[in-house]
């Protein structure tokens, strides 16, 4: 015997079809359950407007609650709204008489003769916890009445073709008493989820028959559009040809520094800069975006501790004019304060910027500052998944992504960067203070390059008012990572000093100026 075909009907909410496997399944039973504010009145809107037509309209019944007349003065604020389609493609009806009676038979055929004369094809009621409390009934002692009204409901509705939603303040308790969750083919969780001083909003799938959801809370938001969901999964951007050798190497901007790395970074590799505080890692991105710009690539740029105007400020100081570039579209600046953050809704912000610049370089500024809103190993651990997936959706297509995250100096230990996270990047920079004969050096090392042969020395380097400038590897040291190297020989200060780095003898160092010295 053929097996029907399950068609997917699309909900007009943006994300949640990704979690759901593509959609809804037609003719499909959910339940959409959340506490108050959740959002649950304006996904029960937005899913009838996306959905209904003159021919194959929505019925939205209302119960127990607030009138339609203040419900709809307040839904009608959102885009998604036609105020048009009142009345043609979306009816609203209102059984507060009938439910306020007790009588859940007379609330039930109330609703089925507003069917049966409309022939919706999408049926929301809201709220059906409203009913039950209005007419008595505690859904968690159930009774025959309201098996009977649960089991023929979702029964007409199947008959009459009509995909339907019952909304309520259901919650993770009411799972195993109320009859509700039997019948019903979806279910989906809006939650309120405390995050430090702060609350944010995530939707879970609970139940879906026919379908392969996507697993996990995932984050949504109501704005202007109403809900928007933003999977745990970021899209993948279309992928490109990363063979070892099929481009020319993208050129870091920092003097010295290409060099060492074997000719620059491979295209398509995350690159990590860790360091102490001072250490010029901000500098060193900034270099890497105006080297994108300058080659007229597309580069996006996230912050999440710096200001924009204070970032912008002091690019320009290092000859990089980044607010000329975003006339022109080639650069996007997100700022992020982390402690209002979502990291899915962030990282599928950075996500989209890329994609529509065409970029080709993003800059990440700080990890660090992004890890300062993550309290315990589990949400230290959860940060780092998701910044796994971003990385992979954007290197997979060919963004190359550099990172800045602040690592504390430590010279009886040496570590690559804070609360392993070296794994994520294909190469690593590491910056080091050592006190070579009484004065504090900075140092620098390239640690780890998956796909290229690179320089293993440390090489001492400077922030000048063009940026780092990268100078020759120090000789006839040992014990650079305590910090306080001691020398194997006579030391040569040929190559080591500041003189041999510079070029045009233009710059000083360290700068006269101490804000010239970057962060």
């Amino acid at each position: 015997m053929k097996m029907p075909k399950i068609t997917l009907m699309q909900t007009g909410v943006p994300g949640l079809d990704a979690i759901l496997g593509g959609g809804l399944p037609e003719l499909s039973f959910t339940v959409v359950g959340g506490g108050q504010g959740s959002g649950k009145t304006t996904l029960g809107h937005q899913i009838a407007f996306a959905n209904g037509t003159v021919e194959r309209p929505a019925l939205y019944c209302t119960v127990v609650g607030e009138p339609p007349l203040k419900m709809l003065r307040y839904q009608q604020q959102f885009d998604f709204f036609e105020v048009e389609k009142v009345g043609s493609a979306v009816h609203f009806r209102n059984f507060a008489r009938e439910t306020l009676g007790g009588d859940l038979e007379g609330v039930l055929d109330a609703i089925l003769a507003e069917v049966e004369e409309l022939e919706p094809g999408v049926v929301v009621v809201d709220s059906f916890s409203s009913v039950l409390s209005a007419t008595g009934m505690d859904r968690r002692r159930p009774a025959r009445q309201m098996d009977r009204f649960i089991h023929e409901l979702s029964n007409r509705m199947t008959s009459w073709e009509a995909t339907t939603f019952l909304l309520g303040e259901f919650g993770d308790s009411d799972l195993q008493d109320d009859p509700v969750f039997t019948v019903a083919d979806v279910i989906l969780w809006l939650r309120n989820v405390r995050q430090h001083d702060s609350r944010l909003r995530k939707v879970e799938v609970g139940k879906l028959r026919g379908g392969e959801e996507l697993p996990g809370q995932h984050l949504y938001r109501i704005g202007k559009g109403g809900l928007r969901v933003y999977p745990r999964l970021i899209r993948p951007l279309p992928e490109v040809d990363l063979s070892p050798g099929g481009g020319p190497r993208m050129s870091t901007g920092v003097p010295g520094l290409d060099g060492i790395m074997g000719g620059g970074v491979v295209p398509g590799d995350a690159v990590i800069v860790s360091g102490p505080s001072g250490s010029g890692k901000s500098v060193l991105g900034m270099q890497f975006a105006k080297a994108g710009l300058d080659a007229g690539e597309g580069v996006v740029i996230v912050l999440f501790e710096e200001s924009v105007a204070r970032y912008v400020a002091r690019a320009a100081a290092l000859g990089c004019d980044i607010e000329a570039h975003r006339g022109d579209g080639r650069v996007a600046i997100l700022r992020r304060v982390p402690l209002d953050l979502g990291l899915d809704e962030v990282f599928e912000e950075i996500r989209d910027a890329a994609t529509e610049l065409g970029g080709a370089r993003v800059v990440i500024d700080s990890l660090s500052g992004l890890e300062s809103s993550a309290i315990g190993a589990e949400e230290v651990v959860l940060l780092r998944h998701s910044l796994r997936r971003l990385i992979e959706a954007l290197t997979d297509g060919g963004v190359t992504v550099l990172i800045t995250v602040e690592m504390r100096q430590d010279g009886s230990t040496f570590k690559l960067t804070p609360n392993n996270t070296s794994y994520l990047a294909d190469d690593v920079v590491v910056q080091r203070y050592v006190e070579i004969e009484g004065t504090l050096e900075k140092v620098l090392s390239v640690v780890k390059m998956r796909r290229s042969a690179h320089s293993r020395a440390f090489h001492r380097y400077g922030i000048t008012k063009r940026g780092l400038v990268v100078g020759e590897p120090l000789k006839n040291l040992q014990g650079i990572l305590t910090g306080v190297p001691t020398m194997t020989g006579e030391r040569s200060r040929g190559n080591g000093e500041w003189g041999e780095m510079e070029e045009d003898g233009g710059d000083e160092y360290p700068p006269q100026d101490p804000r010239e010295a970057g962060a």
